[in-house]
């Protein structure tokens, strides 16, 4: 790719921002070292695997790998027979780690299908597990080698500490002794040059005899081992020269283990610093909410509301367009600081972040095809030192990218013409469009020449656009219309800022006849397209208010059929419990009619109580059958009065007329606690159809018995207390109120909290708090019925 295009479309500022996701510097390398690639196939692997580690942090929150050190030249140095230090093997160790911890993620890592690229380099990685073990026990930390290294060694530091300990007994017997703690400058035990010696003041020097090692700065103090401890102290030296070698020795075994599986250990470094390079682009996907672009069959592109990545997040306008689809060449008008050149980056921008493996900043259906090389001329390149222009730099570039490019290339032109003679920098401009178009070559191209606009009206394979501009508040709005000529808004804006009318009217004297033409035709577009923009709006807030009141339809359509078959269910109930009671009843009266009328004949008697038991038989039958809608073959009723009894077929209950039949035939019934719309063919007469008044809302039964408005549930289990719950607000609801209060007490808990699942979903409750102060507070619910 031209290396001038990535520094003036900001890709540097893109790979930059990729770098902080990376962990380790080997994946920092990676990520500096990265570069749009135009190989259709690898660019395509490349989103790929992007897409594979995105999917992993977004189900497991972050990525397989963390950081780890670039222990490249230790591999080298191992491999040449060099002995390694103990930090160098501790950074050995480290990589080795992180080797067994991202084969040991992606084994528990419960995978998605379609996962094949970063499964693949996991299963490449190579983990040493004994040459991890034996560096982790040997090797405490850089200063450290752990006694467990070797046999040897620790029974040479157990030597070495009980000579330590010899030493400081004889010399602790100068600091006890009356004889020669005097001599002492302080009585303390302290090392010089690897030897145990004591602080002696300057003037008893030769009262004890011994090796002087150091002096004080002042020189009132000198340090002397005294000559008792000299072959204790040279017993130690030797033992840690000793200790030393075994360390050696134990070092250049790890440095061996190293060097036998320098290639592996390689080759596994490599993969970690491609694995966390790939979960940087994966979790830099997820920062910029980018999705992974199609990749179309030939160099061009779809951007559906792409988001430029270098504007702040609350600030960027989302920009839809495509080029190389029906057309070439997008030619963008617009006023100045309205966002073309944004535009022109962010095309240019998301063609190399996509060839570069990179997730896009724009919605579901964008789509990119492969650019052999990118090519922009945007911004002011004045060259003071040159002496050259802003037309003759900006020339200077354009001539350098007509040399190298050709098909397949992306060219983005900011201001083509601009700065000299407008006549013959807008022919130059068209001429050079004329050549790409020719060419088949995709180009973008800003511009303020009216004589632009009109070429691109009138070009096969050349599309207008402009940047959308508010003339009411004298501000951008940044959104970029496709087909849409830019409309010069000079005279306008001039206006609304206070200029004299007659300098306006009086500038419009020097435009050309055509010029104003097609202002005036730019300028009813533009008014057309407000008006159509504005249609769709309404069409749409009208389909949306549409989509709601159906689904508040079918919502309030499956409640009703809940309802229907609660209310059915409970009917059924209620008739078995009677069922029971009767059979019960009839059960006694049996006994007591043999009882008496043991007079009677015997076997007529027999007869009429078998005869009465088939007859609750089959009326217990009957109610456990599912009821079926009854085929009724009267006619619907004409002439229906309010408050007359009727028979609804389709739900087999009687109800009462509320309203009269509407236009439509439909008419309002109270049908026990629901009143609903029933067609007038679905209601049949009855024989009790004597009309009377019916209030319409709640239907209240009068023959109800006294409802308490408190149900105290302390005791029960919370399936009893449910149970007891559910009867007792139909109870209350029938019976008319409006507050009842549930008594659970406070407890565990588990009681409350059955209730109030409950009341929850139930039909009769509006709503329900704990009590309050004096209420009872949390060993109590407050229930609002409907």
């Amino acid at each position: 790719m031209d290396e001038r295009t990535l520094k003036v479309l900001e890709y540097y500022k893109i790979t930059a921002m990729l770098e902080s996701y990376a962990q380790s510097e080997l994946g920092k390398e990676l990520v500096r070292s990265l570069r749009p690639v135009a190989d259709r196939e690898k660019v395509i692997e490349l989103l790929e695997e992007t897409s594979e580690a995105e999917s992993i942090i977004a189900a497991e929150g972050y990525g397989f790998v963390s950081s780890f050190p670039d222990i490249r030249l230790q591999l080298k140095r191992a491999a040449i027979g060099s002995v390694l230090t103990p930090g160098e093997l501790l950074r050995v160790a480290e990589v080795l780690a992180q080797i067994s911890s991202v084969t040991r993620r992606m084994n528990e890592y419960k995978r998605r299908p379609g996962l094949r690229i970063i499964p693949s380099l996991v299963g490449a990685l190579t983990p040493q597990p004994e040459l991890l073990r034996s560096i982790n026990r040997c090797i405490e930390s850089e200063d450290v080698i752990s006694d467990n290294a070797s046999p040897v060694l620790a029974d040479l530091r157990r030597q070495i500490a009980r000579a330590n300990d010899r030493i400081r007994e004889r010399l602790n017997s100068f600091l006890h002794s009356p004889q020669t703690l005097k001599y002492l400058q302080e009585p303390i035990v302290t090392i010089r040059n690897d030897r145990y010696v004591i602080p002696v003041k300057q003037e008893y020097r030769s009262n004890i005899p011994g090796i002087i090692h150091d002096q004080s700065s002042s020189g009132a103090t000198l340090f002397i081992e005294p000559v008792s401890v000299v072959e204790a102290n040279n017993e130690v030296r030797q033992l840690k020269l000793k200790e030393e070698e075994e360390i050696r020795r134990i070092l250049a075994e790890l440095t061996a283990m190293v060097a036998q599986v320098t290639d592996p250990i390689l080759t596994s470094l490599e993969i970690l610093a491609k694995l966390d390079f790939i979960f940087a682009k994966g979790a830099f996907s997820r920062t910029l909410r980018g999705v992974c672009p199609k990749i179309a069959d030939r160099p061009s592109f779809r951007i559906v509301k792409g988001r430029h990545p270098l504007i702040d997040k609350d600030e960027v306008v989302p920009v839809s367009f495509e080029l190389g689809k029906g057309f070439n060449i997008l030619v963008i008008t617009g006023p100045n600081t309205g966002g073309k050149t944004v535009t022109l980056k962010t095309a240019g921008l998301f063609v190399l972040m996509a060839q570069s493996g990179l997730h896009l900043p724009a919605d579901f259906g964008t789509e990119t095809g492969i650019f052999n090389d990118v090519f922009a001329d945007i911004g002011d390149e004045q060259s003071i030192e040159q002496s050259l222009s802003t037309f003759s730099s900006h020339m200077t570039n354009i001539v350098r990218i007509l040399e190298q490019a050709g098909p397949g290339d992306l060219l983005l032109f900011d201001e083509l013409g601009a700065g000299t003679d407008p006549i013959e920098g807008a022919a130059l401009a068209m001429s050079i469009l004329d050549w790409l178009n020719s060419r088949g070559i995709r180009a973008m191209a800003t511009t303020h020449y009216s004589e632009l606009k009109v070429y691109a009206l009138t070009r096969d394979g050349v599309e207008n656009a402009s940047m959308e501009f508010d003339v009411e508040t004298l501000k951008p709005t940044y959104r970029l219309l496709i087909g849409i000529p830019g409309k010069s808004n000079a005279f306008e804006i001039s206006r609304r800022l206070g200029l004299n009318i007659h300098l306006i009217e009086n500038a419009r004297q020097y435009l050309s006849k055509e010029n104003i033409r097609f202002e005036d035709v730019l300028q009813g577009i533009e008014k057309s397209r407000v008006e159509a923009e504005q249609e769709r709006l309404k069409a749409r807030e009208y389909l949306e208010e549409a989509d709601r009141l159906k689904a508040a339809y079918k919502a309030a359509l499956d409640k009703f059929e809940e309802n229907k078959s609660k209310l059915l269910e409970k009917a059924r109930d209620e008739a078995r419990s009677i069922i029971r009671d009767a059979r019960a009843n009839a059960e006694s009266i049996i006994a007591e009619l043999r009882e008496a009328a043991r007079e009677l004949d015997a076997k007529e008697l027999n007869r009429a109580i078998e005869q009465s038991r088939k007859k609750l038989k089959d009326t217990q039958e009957e109610l456990e059958q599912k009821p079926k809608k009854p085929r009724s073959v009267a006619k619907p009723p004409k002439d229906l009065q309010l408050g007359e009894t009727v028979h609804i077929v389709s739900l087999d209950q009687k109800g009462q007329v509320l309203s009269l039949p509407d236009a439509n035939g439909n008419v309002a019934v109270q049908a026990g606690i629901m009143k609903i719309n029933v067609h007038i063919s679905d209601l049949r007469r009855t024989e009790d159809d004597k009309p009377r008044q019916v209030k319409t809302g709640r239907a209240v039964n009068l023959r109800m018995p006294s409802i308490s408005p408190e149900l105290d549930l302390r005791g029960q289990n919370a399936e009893d207390a449910m149970l007891n719950t559910d009867r007792y607000l139909d109870e209350a609801f029938l019976a008319g109120l409006k507050e009842v209060t549930l008594i659970h007490g406070k407890g565990t808990g588990v009681l409350r909290n059955a209730i109030q699942q409950l009341l929850r979903n139930h039909p009769h409750v509006d709503s329900f708090r704990l009590g309050k102060f004096g209420e009872g507070e949390s060993g109590v619910t407050v229930v609002e019925l409907k």
